[in-house]
């Protein structure tokens, strides 16, 4: 809680100046609507040196930095306002000017909105068991190797593995995934899961400052206090403002030899709190998008990934599920489809390789429920045997059944010979096979429609696969180029080259070996929802949930957030603009220009604020 009362404790000592300012101009018309006109200029005056002191100490300190900035000219209103006698022109300045600033404070913490609620819910205790007791520790005390209890309703306090018990998971927090995940001994857990109906016994494989949840935490956290290309352009047009300023008031002072005017012209061009809707806007954006469980490292981040115009992808894992699903059964005379899936997939229940799963689903799906199998014995890599309802079963490789069955041709019906198959043997005799594919993700095809929409030019396919399947996942997809065969740094030297031609070019990926690309990238995206591990640490962008549909959603946000900052640069500082040139002529006296000049920075840096909010839309 102590980030939180910090962050109001800023907010209250940012606003006393505006506070008191405000407070010095209502007491002053007060006592001059009474008609005690000299008793509310006093009034105003000594309050314009109470809060008008801390506004020039800044502005001087600015300048012993070398910076040449907006603060200035407020400053030397104050100053001018306080020796023309123009007390409540200034005080106006100064509400403006320190108004901005808390403005900025209360946006920045409405902006962390997602880290605070992230810390506010990370897990605070553990169960540690040790000699045969279950104490209470801090989870910042755990140690990887200690055996922690989690009870029903609680989150994981670390990352892990379960040793006993079993359980449904929440895992919505960290992955956006509704529907419960099942835990038994052998399955992972991150910090941040929620345990709901079973008592689960885990060992820690992280430490708790170490774990998922923590690192969620800190992306966001680095990627607020990032500073982007946008806000030094904000900070540079403050830095030409400045000097433009003075120079209208030194020719309004050689035509005019009017003091007021030059007190005019410099209340209307006190841009900072103008300025300052800038860097709030990409802290509101960085935001959005963390709702949305995607971290964008930096304001440059945000700002790169508003301008791609090419698209590069990855395949395994990234347009497709990256994990091998069962395309086809092709059967032989004498064997029915689901009586096959019923005996291969009863056997590989047993088995440990990633094929057995995508077997053992859809075989429940076409028969319900499958017989246990015995003398089970697999040989990794190459195929399982053993016996179900009493008949001898075999599913592996063509060389694995092959071999077994004395045979160096094994026939396996319709499947094609470059498949990834599991050909399956019944009594002795080849029955069928089963066929693998990696499947599309379902919002691939939408994705790829979605990012021409937002201005990308170009679509790549780079992949380490065969040719012939990345060109069939590409057309599906209507994805432009195609390259496959690659290796890692085949990758890079071809999004190397993009990024030499220009557009801004993005890259996504989600295995390590798309680290070097998405580094090389103007901007690489992770898809981070099973880990990310080293390639979420190489990306600017990560998406924390498996769902590629994010990238289109970052990129939109990321979008809208800069055309609200462009717009809050271009409008505001073109209407001070003006209004200093109308000030000049002598059409606004100090006090109106005063107030001109609030309505603008204020309504820009309301305007700002919408980054923070809205649909992700184009």
């Amino acid at each position: 809680m102590q980030p939180r009362a910090s962050n109001h404790r800023n907010l209250a000592r940012a606003g006393t100046l505006p506070a008191l300012a405000l407070l010095v101009i209502a007491a002053g018309l007060i006592l001059h609507s009474l008609g005690r006109g000299e008793a509310a200029q006093t009034t105003w005056l000594a309050g314009l040196v109470l809060t008008g002191v801390p506004v020039l100490w800044k502005s001087v300190q600015d300048l012993r930095r070398g910076a040449f900035a907006s603060d200035i000219v407020a400053g030397l209103a104050v100053l001018t306002a306080i020796l023309l006698q123009q007390p409540l022109a200034g005080l106006i300045v100064v509400l403006m000017q320190t108004g901005g600033e808390a403005l900025e404070r209360y946006a920045e913490g409405r902006a962390s909105a997602a880290v605070r609620a992230l810390e506010d819910a990370a897990p605070r205790r553990a169960h540690r068991q040790r000699n045969g007791t279950t104490e209470d520790i801090p989870a910042d005390l755990i140690v990887v190797g200690d055996t922690l209890l989690v009870r029903p309703g609680e989150l994981v306090p670390c990352d892990g593995v379960v040793v006993s018990g079993r359980s449904w998971l929440d895992t919505s927090r960290l992955t956006g995934e509704p529907i419960p995940r099942e835990a038994a001994p052998g399955t992972k857990l991150l910090s941040g899961f929620g345990n709901t109906d079973g008592a689960l016994v885990m060992r820690a494989t992280a430490r708790a400052q170490e774990s998922q949840y923590a690192r969620i935490v800190e992306l966001v956290r680095s990627a607020e206090a990032s500073k982007s290309p946008l806000q030094r352009l904000a900070d540079r047009a403050a830095g030409w403002f400045t000097p433009v300023t003075l120079l209208v008031c030194a020719v309004t002072w050689l035509i005019t030899r009017d003091p007021m005017r030059v007190l005019a012209v410099l209340v209307v061009a006190t841009p900072c709190p103008l300025i300052l809707a800038t860097p709030i806007a990409m802290i509101g954006g960085i935001n959005r998008a963390a709702r949305r469980q995607v971290v964008l490292r930096s304001g440059d981040s945000l700002e790169r990934l508003s301008a791609v115009r090419v698209a590069v992808f990855d395949k395994t894992g990234t347009l497709t599920l990256g994990t091998p699903r069962v395309r086809a059964v092709h059967v032989l005379p004498g064997m029915t489809r689901n009586e096959l899936l019923r005996l291969a997939g009863a056997l590989e229940q047993q088995a440990g390789h990633l094929l057995a799963r995508s077997l053992v689903e859809t075989a429940v799906a076409a028969t319900g429920p499958l017989p246990e199998p015995s003398e089970v014995i697999e040989t990794p890599g190459r195929g399982v045997q053993g016996l179900v309802d009493g008949r001898r079963v075999l599913v592996g490789s063509r060389s694995f059944v092959g071999d077994a069955l004395g045979s160096n041709v094994v026939d396996i019906g319709g499947a094609p010979a470059d498949a990834l198959v599991a050909v399956v043997a019944i009594d002795g005799v080849v029955a069928g096979a089963v066929e693998y594919a990696d499947e599309v993700r379902p919002t691939a095809a939408a994705l790829i429609a979605r990012l021409k929409s937002l201005g990308v030019q170009r679509t790549l396919l780079l992949s380490g696969d065969h040719a012939g399947t990345v060109m069939s996942v590409a057309t599906t997809l209507g994805i432009d180029e195609v390259a496959g065969d690659l290796l890692p740094e085949g990758k890079v030297e071809r999004v190397a080259q993009l990024v030499s031609e220009g557009g801004g070019v993005m890259m996504v990926g989600d295995g390590t070996n798309d680290a070097p690309a998405l580094r090389r990238a103007d901007v690489g995206v992770a898809m981070a929802g099973h880990g990310g591990g080293i390639t979420a640490e190489a990306a600017d962008v990560v998406v924390l949930v498996d769902d590629l549909a994010r990238v289109g959603e970052a990129m939109a946000i990321a979008q809208r957030t800069l055309r609200i900052a462009r717009q809050s640069i271009t409008v505001g500082l073109g209407l001070s603009g003006i209004a200093m040139i109308v000030a000049a002529a002598g059409y606004l006296t100090p006090v109106t220009g005063a107030v001109l000049q609030e309505v603008i920075d204020v309504a820009v840096i309301l305007n700002a604020l919408r980054a923070a909010t809205g649909a992700a839309e184009a």
